[in-house]
């Protein structure tokens, strides 16, 4: 089942929890990067993002750092909104990515926007793992795993949500 992303005129998980975040794949604030808007869509996070021929590997198809940076920054917004969430908290909890595995079922076209989805497969406290797909012209064309912790003060990460 696709779910479609939210219009525009919402407000994402990043400009709602870090409006002035600096992230390459997900800081509103970062105009040289991807800027990633997540959104949670029933038991699932979604992002849809339109590529530029400067995102290209070869003509008309994504470059795989690209698609990697989108599946994990967009991936360890679906983990840090599922541990808000768990813990009951107000403001999610800086993340950072433990590992990832990125799996290319076949090379992603850039002649259109790109759609993730993320889902929660399992979580303790302080870790979540998440299972993202990219899907492009109607094909999932990358499957991705990824661990993400919650980092404590002291961590050059700690606080980077506000």
């Amino acid at each position: 089942m696709i779910v479609r992303c939210l219009e525009a005129k919402e407000r994402s998980l990043q400009e709602t929890y870090a409006p002035n975040g600096i992230c390459f794949g997900c800081g509103p604030k970062n105009s040289r990067g991807l800027r990633i808007r997540s959104f949670v869509v029933d038991d699932l996070v979604v992002a849809d993002w339109r590529p530029e021929p400067y995102h290209e590997a070869f003509e008309g198809y994504l470059n795989g750092g690209i698609i990697g940076a989108l599946l994990d920054c967009h991936s360890n917004w679906a983990a840090t909104y599922a541990l808000m969430k768990k813990r009951g908290l107000s403001t999610p909890p800086a993340t950072v990515t433990a590992e990832y595995c990125v799996t290319h079922l076949s090379p992603t076209p850039s002649n259109g926007p790109v759609h993730l989805a993320s889902k929660i497969v399992d979580m303790t406290e302080n870790k979540a793992v998440v299972e993202t797909t990219l899907e492009a012209g109607g094909k999932v064309t990358t499957k991705f795993k990824g661990t993400f912790v919650a980092v404590r003060e002291g961590h050059p990460a700690y606080g980077r949500w506000r």
